[in-house]
């Protein structure tokens, strides 16, 4: 069997000025938030206070760098349809959207429906938003809205990516292995920190496990191998 070399693109090792600088500002907006955050009596370790931004410098530089190929109208559409679908259930077991109220039995509890915005968590963490209503629970957490976003859009590239080839039936299933990594990790960890009764306890077990999922998985759908 023949393997054809796939040489790097340098632009995609060696970081322009105008990205550097751009992170650079980034970085100094992070620092910022965290100090003042500690500064306003806020105590979290240092893996919850460092590891969220590991999900936003890595999501948005996957968002700025990553290409689409170019497609037909039609197969950007199914395309987007599979990633959309991708992040949906991504998003569903990492715990952005849930069920609403109307799909099982509350007992006692009297849910207050609308949209709700907590500050106190660490920066990445929030400004959190929750909103809550019959038919669906939303939770907004900055990390992971920015981090799934890049995963699905990486996933769209990769679909049209893998469709151009003709042997793409084969291809595409063996390159989208990595995208079930998020998901298994987000059931796994969810089942963890649902035996715990302390939610911080299980929020520091479980980010580090899927922060290591997160960037294994980004590394590998960004720089797929071609399939052309």
């Amino acid at each position: 069997m023949a393997f054809e070399r796939v040489d790097l693109d340098p632009e995609t090792v060696v970081p322009e000025p105008e990205t550097l600088f751009a992170f650079f500002i980034v970085l100094t907006g992070e620092a910022l938030l965290v100090g003042l955050f500690l500064a306003s009596g806020g105590t979290s370790s240092l893996g919850t206070l460092v590891l969220p931004f590991v999900w936003v410098n890595l999501g948005l530089w996957a968002l700025w760098r990553a290409k689409v190929p170019p497609a037909p109208t039609g197969r950007k559409r199914r395309a987007a349809a599979i990633a959309l679908g991708y992040g949906l259930v991504l998003a569903y077991f990492g715990g952005l959207w849930s069920q609403g109220y109307m799909f099982f039995d509350t007992g006692a509890y009297q849910p207050s429906f609308g949209w709700y915005v907590s500050t106190a968590l660490p920066p990445g963490f929030g400004p959190a938003f929750s909103y809550e209503s019959q038919l669906v629970n939303v939770t907004i957490l900055p990390y992971k809205l920015i981090g799934y976003a890049a995963l699905t859009y990486l996933v769209y590239a990769t679909v049209i990516d893998a469709a151009s080839s003709a042997v793409s039936g084969v291809l595409g299933l063996l390159s989208c292995v990595s995208c079930s990594w998020p998901v298994i990790a987000t059931i796994v960890t969810g089942v963890a920190g649902s035996s715990s009764a302390l939610a911080t306890a299980a929020m520091q077990q479980s980010l580090p496990l899927s922060t290591t999922v997160f960037v294994v998985t980004v590394g590998l759908l960004y720089w797929r191998p071609s399939f052309r």
